[in-house]
């Protein structure tokens, strides 16, 4: 297999420079904005719930757009969604595998974030003093929500809750081993930029979609 490994360190940040340039992260690159409100935090963790699923990660984005549109925009109305609206949708944007048992992790996902945090994702960081570990606790404390959910969660958090920084998936670092830009989240930072968290998500955002999207050949120079 063919790679676009760097080697000098000055390589490595120009590549940065490049793959940060779009000032986006993941689930911003594809329409979902992350923004320190209620609606956009839950929106994120539902789709990190969605891309935690094998296959095809685009019936993730569908999906998460589709609830969107379908006025599901918050845990609240989430919550307040039928089963068998949620498994149709479910089912329309590709989810052939359990799509009702999908579903049902949804909705209890949605009322334990009403329950537990009045639907508001900011009073988890509250309550966890902003301590990162404390944080992953509890977000792993919800329903559907296991460690590769965490780690998609925060990849595109860090941008608003810094404390939990560096943050890279196992997506971002398989194209960063490819690319010779590293082997963690640590070795992202530094290059990134000590302290740009921002950057650092606009980063590993871009690294992730390279490899979903097998769009290694576009980095040769």
């Amino acid at each position: 297999m063919a790679t676009t490994a760097t080697s000098t360190i000055e390589e490595k940040k120009r590549l940065v420079r490049r793959l940060a340039a779009g000032g986006r992260g993941f689930a911003e690159e594809y329409g979902f904005r992350v923004t320190n409100n209620p609606g956009s935090l839950f929106q994120v963790l539902v789709l990190s719930v969605l891309l935690a699923r094998p296959g095809d990660f685009r019936r993730a984005l569908a999906a998460t757009d589709a609830f969107r549109d379908a006025g599901w925009d918050s845990a609240g109305r989430m919550s307040r969604s039928r089963h068998e609206h949620r498994t149709r949708l479910l089912r329309d944007s590709g989810f052939r595998t359990d799509p009702e048992g999908l579903a049902d992790t949804l909705g209890d996902l949605a009322l334990a974030v009403v329950e537990r945090y009045r639907g508001d994702l900011r009073r988890l960081r509250a309550l966890a003093h902003r301590d990162p570990a404390r944080e992953r606790d509890l977000l792993a404390g919800l329903p559907g929500v296991d460690a590769p959910v965490v780690e998609l969660f925060l990849r595109e958090a860090q941008v608003l809750w810094r404390e939990v920084a560096p943050v890279a998936d196992r997506r971002a670092l398989a194209a960063a081993r490819r690319l010779g830009l590293g082997r963690s989240a640590g070795e992202l930072a530094g290059l990134a930029g000590s302290g740009e968290s921002e950057r650092l998500a606009w980063l590993v955002g871009a690294l992730a979609r390279i490899d979903l999207e097998k769009r290694y050949a576009e980095l040769v120079r």
